[in-house]
């Protein structure tokens, strides 16, 4: 049995067009992308209903939310992971040769 997959709307919305153009059938489609043929009838389905949103923000993406909370908790991460770095790269100096 095949691992469950997520794809990217980038993906969904590429193979959706194509159907749409006519380009293969959806089942030609299918076997290229190893999908099912019904996940590209939905997303064909979905491809219209999503298609308004651009035009109802300008054709312009919006800013991503930023939780302030998380983006300090992150650099603390990436701080942390850097010292434990440079530790680590002068203790195995002696080894390496380097």
């Amino acid at each position: 049995m095949r691992k469950r997959r997520n794809h990217d709307a980038g993906f969904k919305a590429r193979v959706a067009l194509k159907a749409v153009k006519g380009e293969r059938t959806v089942s030609e489609l299918a076997a290229e992308y190893g999908v099912n043929p019904t996940m590209i009838h939905q997303w064909m389905k979905a491809l219209p209903e999503g298609a308004s949103d651009i035009f109802e923000r300008g054709g312009r993406m919006q800013a991503a939310e930023v939780d302030e909370e998380t983006v300090r908790s992150l650099h603390a991460k990436i701080g942390e992971l850097a010292i434990a770095n440079d530790f680590l790269s002068r203790k195995l100096k002696p080894w390496t040769g380097k």
